[in-house]
């Protein structure tokens, strides 16, 4: 009992550090596709050749218009334990030698870090083996072959019939346009919401499916602990740039933490171009 009582003390102080401020770094999360198609989801967008000079042109005007937020610090969706690799890419990009891939990282992270100046990219991603095998996740495998055929196809229908919405979207609109709708927050609550179907793949004894989303919270949960080792002083203004379908939790995770606070990404976007 008295450690129980310790601990539910602890819980109760304000957060550590520099959340305990009167002022907190701000965080903007700018949720995105993958640029360069990495086509490892279920359902994929096509992204067309963002290196067409059209593409070029759109993007290099969003690189501006995020610019004028300032931020102090850009996070990306690279992995945390080869910052030393991510650290000579963005030395050879600044020297004149590194040609700019089409992944979203390159195309906004290091060409916006480079026009303000930064000194480094953060690396933030941790996407390593979870605890356990392979089948204590696959909530795939487990509803073919447990008699949920039916509801697994219509989840990955309604997955790729969304993906298919948006390929035809992005043809007919600009990169801003794009952004506006990776980042509005209506998507994103439908998007989260499907997480808690997937928990029905399993039952009370092997439940794959809820094992799945419990792990892809818990590298949230590792993603935000980096982004959170960034924010050194309370004017810190941290921009993320990340796979869309992490907003819903990193953003949580900005605000129920009570490290940052969270600019408006929707908004800021919409407010460029309504």
């Amino acid at each position: 009992m008295t450690h129980r009582w310790i601990l539910v003390s602890l819980l109760a102080l304000a957060p550590l550090g520099i959340a305990a401020a009167q002022e907190k770094p701000t965080m903007m999360f700018l949720g995105s596709a993958h640029l360069a198609n990495h086509n490892r989801d279920i359902a994929n967008e096509r992204v067309e050749d963002v290196l067409a000079p059209k593409r070029q042109a759109e993007l290099e005007s969003l690189v501006d218009q995020l610019a004028a937020w300032k931020p102090t610090h850009i996070a990306i969706e690279f992995p945390h334990a080869k910052q030393a690799q991510l650290d000579e890419r963005y030395a050879a990009y600044r020297a004149g030698t590194y040609k700019l891939t089409a992944e979203e990282s390159d195309q906004i992270g290091l060409r916006l870090a480079k026009k303000l100046g930064l000194p480094r990219v953060d690396a933030v991603d941790w996407n390593e083996e979870a605890p356990g095998t392979d089948a204590d996740y696959d909530w795939m495998a487990w509803a073919k072959a447990n008699g949920k055929g039916p509801q697994l196809d219509k989840l990955v229908k309604d997955l790729k019939d969304g993906a298919a919405r948006d390929t035809a979207y992005l043809k007919d609109h600009s990169i801003l346009q794009w952004y506006q709708l990776w980042n509005d927050p209506q998507r994103m609550h439908k998007d989260e919401a499907g997480y808690f179907d997937m928990a029905l793949f399993g039952t009370d004894t092997n439940n794959p499916g809820a094992a799945w989303v419990g792990q892809w919270y818990a590298r949230n949960l590792r993603i935000f602990t980096h982004i959170r080792e960034l924010a050194t002083n309370p004017g810190d203004r941290i921009l993320v740039i990340y796979g869309s379908g992490h907003g819903p939790h990193l953003r949580k995770d900005a605000t129920e933490s009570g490290i940052f606070e969270l600019a408006d990404t929707y908004a800021y976007l919409k407010a460029l171009h309504p």
